[in-house]
């Protein structure tokens, strides 16, 4: 049983994380950036663009920018972060990563080494290369983004916006880890595995891609799981009702961790996904097999509210309707 648990308290906090309310602006400055274009699959809501390359494969493009807070802690961390962002959102996709640029920002020689340090150790470990980018050095602050370039079958797709009615929730997590020393949001199950391990926890996304074994997904952000599926579920038009029971997570007692905390970390390696009933069990055993813990955790529904539960009390934590998280669709509909 999950200790001192409120569902109110749980809705709060998710609700004022920085992690989730930093996401509010993008939908305002989207709608000044859509241009349509006949071979873009996907983009805005999405981990990925998807581009049309021909007409069994597509292009995956995606970057992601390091909060500067963390740059400050441990540049280290920083760096490796940026590339497992970017590894993810390919993999998420149902992609595989194939290389990487990045810009860099840094105050001085210190920091740009251990940045480039992290970013290396990632790549090396993930088996995705860095292949070129910009550097600005002595700026007045230090910042690190980096792009990354994907391929995906067509026909092996996951995307974020097609959540159907009746589709369990389900929440795969590393829970072999540590909060990181860094940063107490942050759980860190990669950067103490094999190359060999991390890199089948990423392929397995690719494979549920290609057996059709999931209806959307995304993997877990800076919101956090319940933050993410509310991201999942807005660019869906959905809703959905989780137990906070189920959602996986370690001994949090041990390691002195309130509930509230862990549920808007973010992962070292998690997904949030949607699956048929009838194939809950099969992508269960998918995750176990290379060492996340997946479980159903709800089911998607229809209200465009995203509302969790515990031992019988249930609190709305989003209304997608009428507060989303990144507001991209409030004048239209999705980027596809």
């Amino acid at each position: 049983m999950v200790k001192d648990c409120s569902t109110d308290t749980v809705a709060q906090a998710v609700r004022e994380y920085e992690g989730v309310t930093r996401k509010k602006v993008i939908g305002d400055m989207i709608r000044s950036l859509r241009i349509e274009s006949p071979d873009v699959v996907a983009s805005f809501g999405e981990d990925a663009a998807v581009i049309r390359h021909n007409a069994e494969d597509a292009l995956l493009l995606a970057a992601d920018g390091i909060w500067s807070k963390l740059m400050e802690a441990d540049p280290f961390w920083a760096g490796y972060c940026a590339v497992l962002v970017n590894v993810h959102d390919i993999a998420a996709m149902g992609g595989r990563p194939v290389a990487m640029v990045d810009i860099l920002s840094v105050t001085n020689d210190l920091i740009r080494d251990e940045v480039t340090r992290g970013m290396v150790t990632a790549s090396a470990q993930f088996g995705v290369p860095i292949v070129g980018g910009h550097l600005h050095p002595d700026t007045p602050y230090s910042v690190v983004d980096v792009a990354i370039l994907g391929t995906a079958r067509m026909d092996q797709l996951i995307f974020s916006d097609t959540a159907e009615e009746g589709d369990a929730v389900v929440a795969a997590i590393d829970l072999d880890g540590r909060v990181h020393p860094s940063c107490c949001f942050n759980w860190d199950s990669v950067t103490m595995k094999s190359a060999e391990e991390v890199r089948a926890q990423i392929r397995v996304m690719e494979d549920l891609g290609r057996e059709h074994l999931v209806t959307a997904g995304k993997d877990i952000s800076n919101p956090g799981v319940i933050g993410t599926l509310g991201m999942l579920l807005e660019v869906s038009g959905k809703g959905a009702v989780i137990d906070l029971e189920a959602i996986p997570r370690p001994d949090l007692a041990a390691i002195d961790l309130p509930f509230e905390q862990w549920v808007r970390m973010y992962p070292g390696m998690g997904f949030i996904l949607t699956v048929k009933p009838e194939n809950v069990e099969e992508v269960c055993r998918r995750f176990a097999g290379v060492g996340l813990t997946a479980v159903p955790i709800g089911e998607v529904d229809g209200s465009r509210r995203l509302t969790v539960r515990y031992l019988g009390r249930e609190t709305q934590v989003f209304d997608l309707d009428q507060n989303g998280i990144m507001r991209i669709f409030s004048e239209g509909g999705a980027c596809r």
